[in-house]
């Protein structure tokens, strides 16, 4: 199982397998043996999602999840921050130490000016090895991002969004259905890093429209029952966390309600008790990065999708929820997985209640939150592009 298959690559047969070489060997002593190890990584991914990845996807790829990478660090890249971190941990650097000096230089030429470091701060204040491969990854990511077209930037910027990337550092379960089968897993990765997703045939139930590469018009598409499927998913994945939280909920709340009868429904889950005593309409929506009328923010701003798709909802509902007596709080998320800022206040306080009567901690429950949505997202991301095209 490929979903299984790149977890076990990320978590324990990737660079932690050589981290401690990397940490107590100079760099130039092993540098062809770390790019070689690096390349087995590469057609270990390529194998996965059968497909060659290119050198954009795969600096990608190298990223940590946070980044909006797969984890699968670069050995090459991050080994002379081991070695810096290393030898000034063990107050085993001096001025002299060539290799170390060889180390400071290398590093200083893959980060920005900002992020540059010197022999003297080095040993004055040894750095942790995780804050010098933060460093190297932000330079990565940004190198990445001003080289990319205006749809790869919206892109970046959504896969790198906080909580974005928990489908890939969740634990593959089959029996808490936090998995991936092998052809989902294939074009979510291959979605993920903008890999070609379909050729230029016409969607199958759109056939004025041309599928695009990058998948979207295949995630967006309203014709074929995959936008009602994913949205009833994640809204009853969401009043399934309200229950477990002993929290009082209704599903598809306030059809007919208001004064003037209307057939809408402000609230997917009605939770009540929730704003000083008073009901929330939580009312979720998905909505793409690379639709043209966001675009150009979304290529400059995270979460400016989502930020659009959270006003539309208020204009449409505020109304009839201010009569109820409701409180509107949209929950949007773009469809790379990147929550809007009114999600992020609901589901901390949600997640502090379910840990509370579960008896976790509430980062634990919080995590698990955004892991099965985000899950469940992708995975009907994929069967979406899946149902259109697929390329082999």
């Amino acid at each position: 199982m490929n979903h299984v298959a790149i977890s076990l690559l990320r978590m324990c047969g990737g660079y932690c397998k050589l981290v401690h070489l990397a940490r107590t060997t100079p760099t130039i002593l092993c540098e062809d043996s770390l790019k070689f190890f690096d390349e087995e990584v590469r057609l270990c991914l390529s194998s996965c999602v059968a497909i060659d990845v290119p050198d954009p996807q795969w600096q990608q790829a190298q990223l940590s999840p946070k980044r909006g990478g797969l984890g699968l660090r670069s050995l090459s890249l991050h080994s002379c921050a081991a070695f810096i971190s290393s030898l000034a941990s063990l107050e085993m650097g001096n001025p002299d130490n060539i290799h170390l000096q060889q180390a400071i230089l290398r590093f200083n030429a893959r980060v920005s000016p900002q992020d540059s470091i010197t022999m003297e701060s080095v040993l004055n204040s040894p750095p942790q090895q995780k804050s010098l491969s933060q460093m190297l990854d932000s330079f990565a990511f940004h190198s990445l991002l001003s080289s990319a077209s205006p749809v790869n930037k919206a892109r970046m910027l959504s896969v790198s969004s906080p909580h974005a990337s928990s489908w890939i550092t969740a634990i593959p379960s089959t029996r808490l259905k936090m998995h991936l089968e092998s052809a989902e897993f294939q074009m979510a990765i291959r979605w993920w890093l903008g890999l070609k997703t379909s050729d230029a045939s016409p969607c199958p139930f759109c056939p004025d429209l041309v599928l695009d590469p990058l998948g979207h018009h295949a995630t967006s598409c309203r014709h074929g029952g995959d936008v009602v499927i994913r949205h009833n998913h994640l809204r009853d994945i969401v009043a399934d966390f309200c229950r477990q939280a002993h929290l009082s909920v209704r599903v598809e709340a306030g059809y007919g309600l208001s004064s003037d009868h209307s057939n809408t429904r402000p609230a997917d889950v009605l939770v009540q008790g929730w704003d000083r005593g008073s009901p929330a309409a939580l009312d979720i929506t998905v909505t793409s990065p690379l639709t043209p009328a966001t675009l150009r923010d979304a290529s400059s701003t995270a979460g400016a999708a989502a930020y659009a798709a959270e006003c539309r909802k208020h204009t449409a509902n505020d109304a009839k929820c201010q009569e109820l007596g409701w409180a509107c709080i949209p929950l949007a998320v773009e469809t790379f997985g990147n929550w809007g800022m009114e999600a992020q206040g609901v589901f901390p306080r949600l997640a502090s209640a379910l840990g509370m009567h579960q008896g976790t901690s509430k980062s634990w429950a919080l995590h698990t939150i955004y892991s099965r949505l985000n899950m469940s997202l992708v995975r009907s991301v994929a069967r979406s592009i899946l149902g259109r095209s697929y390329v082999v």
